[in-house]
């Protein structure tokens, strides 16, 4: 059996996703231990408005490249970028992005209260992935360990409040464009 493949119309959307997901990570603020991006804002967008298959692939797209050495992640890039405690949010971003987009794009247009679940569940698999790798390469890389309630704390009760507002920002604007894309059939 022969799949179906990429249209230049998906390639060219995954690769602006990727864009933008490389631009997110250059808005930040500062927080101790993993700075604030928008990096998760596009994410969601990339699994709303792309599917998740394509979206997780506009991600995957967006952590080779800065693993190669392109300097787009919040803190640099390279291969060595695997060993840093936040690398796991960037793995949580890729397998987030493929999980809300298979809940978000049940039908579609899609409500708002489906995208806005499909965020929260994505905000779930992304801090589940980026705490425990951060716990994992603190311990047995670093060396440095950290408790629980530091881990807590500054991976997730700092830069949670503003992912929460990213979730619901996302949802509105995937509930405005989704819609637009189905008119312009740039769905992909």
């Amino acid at each position: 059996m022969i799949k179906k493949q990429f249209s230049i119309k998906s390639m060219i959307l995954c690769a602006i996703f990727t864009s933008l997901t490389a631009i997110g990570a250059f808005i930040r603020i500062p927080v101790p231990m993993v700075p604030f991006t928008l990096q998760f804002l596009f994410t969601m967008l990339a699994g709303l408005l792309l599917g998740g298959k394509r979206g997780s692939i506009s991600v995957l797209l967006y952590i080779i490249l800065g693993l190669l050495g392109l300097p787009i992640f919040a803190e640099g890039g390279g291969l060595a970028y695997i060993l840093k405690p936040s690398f796991g949010y960037l793995i949580g971003f890729c397998v987030s992005t493929l999980v809300i987009g298979k809940v978000g794009r049940d039908s579609p247009i899609p409500s708002f209260k489906r995208l806005l679940i499909a965020n929260f569940i994505g905000l779930f698999i992304v801090y589940l992935f980026g705490m425990a790798y951060y716990w994992l390469i603190s311990t047995f890389y670093l060396g440095t360990g950290i408790g629980l309630w530091p881990l807590f704390l500054y991976c997730f009760l700092l830069a949670v409040p503003g992912d929460i507002v990213l979730c619901i920002l996302a949802a509105i604007l995937a509930k405005r464009l989704i819609p637009v894309l189905h008119n312009l059939k740039l769905e992909v």
